[in-house]
């Protein structure tokens, strides 16, 4: 694909390497608010997503009203309640059943695909609105939407995640891929949709809707040095605009009983990005660290 044109419109090169570093779930539990707080004071991360229907959302909007000059906070769409721990949350919009977001539990679904073989479109796109009206009613000031595991990314809910966002001046998170990309990127997508998704991504590229090229996460593996593992892991992001994911999370009772087999990699990745050596990768590397604040301000920008 072409070079993407937010990099020139922040002052970058075509080949320049910038990043976002996002840290997702949060408010998701106590464990990785507590994280947040201290990555936020750290200063290596650039930009976080907070789980509205989650029961440590409200502590989240209050530490983001107490501190709006730091944070830089979108909000992590959740239409999927995944672990089978016993830690579950539902819709904040509805309690239907036909909706289609609703298990036999009275909860989310535990996959994507779930969620995508029996939501309605119109109640994803009340959900969606739902979720960031909550955040801004709550004092947040959003700076961008992004989706848990990927659920919206269904051609039936795209549209709405889009045009919601756009309704409150935000940029969702996207990827610029063409028809081969999207292919690529092995979610089930015949090459009919996946056509038709690289036209509409073209389309919201012209409108000056800011996307990623890349969206990536650090590789994790019990005993390594995760510290080293992310140095290196940086060194070798490429040309454009990336997307680095982590979940960050202090390690706690609650965080091993939600997480019983996955909690030390979101420990990992708290100690990581805490760790003052990452500043001089970022340096080092020639990587540009970006929030998603300076990217809602060339879409509003271009919006009018």
């Amino acid at each position: 694909m072409k070079p993407n044109p937010a990099l020139k419109q922040l002052g970058l090169a075509d080949d320049d390497r910038a990043v976002i570093i996002h840290t997702d779930d949060i408010g998701m539990c106590q464990a990785s608010l507590a994280a947040y707080a201290d990555l936020v004071e750290v200063g290596l991360i650039s930009a976080a997503s907070t789980m509205t229907p989650c029961s440590w959302f409200p502590a989240t909007a209050a530490f983001c009203r107490a501190h709006p000059d730091k944070v830089d906070m979108g909000v992590h769409v959740t239409l999927t309640s995944e672990w089978r721990s016993g830690y579950r949350w539902g819709p904040i919009s509805t309690r239907e059943p036909a909706s289609g977001l609703l298990d036999a539990e009275g909860y989310f679904p535990y996959t994507s695909e779930g969620v995508q073989a029996r939501a309605t479109p119109e109640a994803v796109q009340r959900e969606i609105q739902a979720q960031i009206a909550r955040a801004v009613e709550a004092g947040i000031d959003v700076t961008h939407i992004d989706t848990h595991m990927g659920t919206v990314f269904d051609p039936r809910f795209l549209e709405s995640y889009v045009r919601t966002a756009l309704q409150y001046r935000v940029p969702p998170m996207l990827v610029r891929k063409d028809e081969a990309g999207i292919l690529a990127m092995g979610m089930g997508f015949d090459a009919e949709t996946a056509a038709g998704l690289a036209r509409h991504i073209e389309t919201l590229t012209a409108m000056g809707l800011p996307m990623v090229d890349n969206v990536t996460f650090v590789p994790f593996t019990p005993g390594e040095d995760h510290v080293a593992r992310t140095q290196q892991f940086l060194t070798q992001l490429p040309p454009g605009l990336t997307y680095l994911i982590i979940h960050p999370s202090v390690d706690t009772p609650e965080l091993r009983a939600i997480i019983p087999e996955g909690w030390q990699m979101r420990d990992a990745e708290y100690r990581t990005f805490c760790d003052e050596r990452l500043r001089a990768t970022f340096r080092d590397a020639g990587l540009h660290v970006i929030g998603w604040r300076v990217l809602r301000d060339l879409l509003r920008a271009a919006l009018g």
